[in-house]
């Protein structure tokens, strides 16, 4: 093996811890919550001493910042570039539905998050940078929709996408048979932005 070829696969292995080091803090934190999570707890996991974990995320707020990295990569699976801007924002906001319901553990865990932010003001920056990225996504979505016609355009994009977030992480939070109120939640926000009446407008035929 060349030393090119080692150099990338040492690379290729520390990836590999730091991303098991994610995922094993990712699953403390769904299955025990943010008070639960432990970081001697979450190197064990995966085999590693508190001073590997250390070298990865010399802070515990680094290591959360890698878990809602994590968690954003599977929303960013949400938005997918077919389509209208119309249809893409109504695809997302089906998505992320579909997204937590088969991934109860990511509600889980932004739930975590949202809430101890507002007792942290380091988890609370990283999470509001989060959901700022977020948000300017969708800015500049309903903004193309709008101009095509597919929203109405006196519709503010600012405080939709906002809107559209607080909704959608809402769905995060644990509530009695949330499941089929949450179907209804993503139901009423597609009506009030007309992009339920989107889905169903077809071309008139020619030959009418």
């Amino acid at each position: 093996m060349s030393a090119e070829e080692r150099s990338s696969a040492a690379a290729g292995a520390r990836e590999d811890r730091r991303r098991a080091l994610i995922g094993a803090a990712f699953r403390e934190i769904a299955e025990r919550g943010f008070e639960g999570l432990r970081t001697r707890e979450v190197a064990a996991a995966v085999g590693l001493n508190i001073a590997t974990l250390h070298y990865y995320f010399p802070t515990k707020e680094t290591l959360i910042q890698g878990v809602v990295d994590h968690a954003m990569e599977r929303f960013r699976t949400t938005l997918e570039p077919h389509g209208s801007p119309g249809d893409q924002l109504r695809n997302h906001l089906r998505a992320v539905r579909r997204l937590l319901r088969e991934e109860p553990a990511l509600g889980a865990v932004m739930a975590e998050l949202a809430l101890r932010s507002a007792r942290d003001p380091a988890i609370a920056g990283i999470v509001r940078e989060t959901f700022d990225a977020w948000s300017r996504t969708l800015r500049g979505l309903l903004r193309r929709a709008a101009r095509e016609g597919h929203l109405d355009p006196a519709l503010d994009s600012d405080d939709v996408a906002a809107l559209i977030v607080s909704t959608l992480m809402s769905l995060t939070l644990p509530a009695p048979s949330w499941s089929a109120r949450g179907d209804q939640v993503i139901r009423q926000l597609e009506r009030w932005l007309g992009l339920s009446q989107a889905e169903t407008k077809r071309p008139a035929d020619p030959s009418n």
